[in-house]
């Protein structure tokens, strides 16, 4: 299963499985008045929203290069990563504001067996989701597997928080609800900002870490022919990268040599390379002294 196909398919069983969530939270947090448990369910009706964001998000960057878009479409994973970050921070803060309300005025839930019931499920669920997204993630390094794989795992915690207000809950410390439902949002915000900087960083076109620059640098020089590399530029393209650069070059050699030199190398990066879309490789030609 190609890098796209697995995304759409994260995207299909994370709105499958968070709309299920989302009304049975709703209705069993309606009846016990549990904020810890309503909470879990905004933070299930922002997981379909998420789920949707990726698929869509995942469909436009899997459209080819055409003439209005040279380098294809890669960097809408990050354009709806971005999006995604931001409704989580904005539900974030309604659950807080909530949740600090429920303290306040010392809110009560009624303590149900399906609280817990309901709390089981979901961690049961969020954990086969999560376990799917990581492998899936570590196959293609894809920004919205990574996004719903931390918010499968952010669930899995979270609602454990939930499990343990309704348990407390039931023996009368009923403002541990609201404190785990405070919990939840800082959790849920976090989690948002951290999305956030990073598809940030790709949509500013950031470089390509020093690491992965430097094993191309090096790889380049191993070549005899390449006396220096300058002028290293990366600029993003989604996941991948276009590398500028210039390579120095014996200036007695042919026009021809040295161009061959260049478009050998810019091909062997990119195959080799996987962070890689495209290299563009400039010739200097410097004076040798052979003797």
């Amino acid at each position: 299963m190609n890098r796209y196909e697995s995304t759409k398919k994260v995207g299909l069983l994370g709105i499958i499985g968070n709309i299920f969530l989302f009304i049975i939270k709703v209705i069993v947090a309606l009846f016990s008045h549990s904020e810890a448990m309503l909470a879990d369910a905004i933070n299930s009706a922002g997981d379909i929203f998420s789920s949707l964001m990726t698929s869509i998000g995942n469909k436009i960057a899997s459209i080819p290069k055409d003439d209005n878009h040279n380098f294809g479409h890669g960097k809408a994973e990050y354009i709806f990563s971005l999006l995604i970050s931001i409704f989580m921070i904005i539900i974030a803060g309604k659950i807080l504001i909530t949740s600090i309300t429920s303290i306040i005025i010392k809110n009560e839930f009624i303590f149900s067996y399906y609280l817990i019931l309901v709390c089981i499920i979901t961690i049961i669920i969020k954990f086969i989701l999560y376990c799917y997204c990581k492998k899936e993630y570590k196959k293609h390094s894809n920004i919205l597997i990574k996004a719903s794989m931390k918010d499968h795992r952010n669930d899995m915690i979270l609602t454990t928080g939930t499990l343990i207000s309704c348990i407390l809950g039931k023996y009368g410390f009923y403002y541990f609800d609201g404190i785990i439902g405070a919990i939840i949002s800082l959790y849920i915000m976090y989690s948002g900002i951290e999305i956030f900087i990073e598809s940030y960083k790709i949509l500013m076109d950031i470089s390509i870490e020093k690491e992965e620059k430097d094993k191309i640098i090096n790889y380049i020089l191993s070549n005899k022919n390449v006396r220096k590399v300058s002028d290293f530029y990366t600029i993003a393209t989604g996941y991948k990268y276009i590398a500028i650069l210039t390579i120095d070059v014996d200036g007695n050699l042919s026009t021809f040599e040295s161009h061959n030199i260049a478009d050998t190398l810019e091909t062997e990066i990119v195959n080799k390379y996987r962070k890689i879309y495209k290299t563009i490789i400039h010739v200097n030609p410097i004076e040798v002294n052979n003797e």
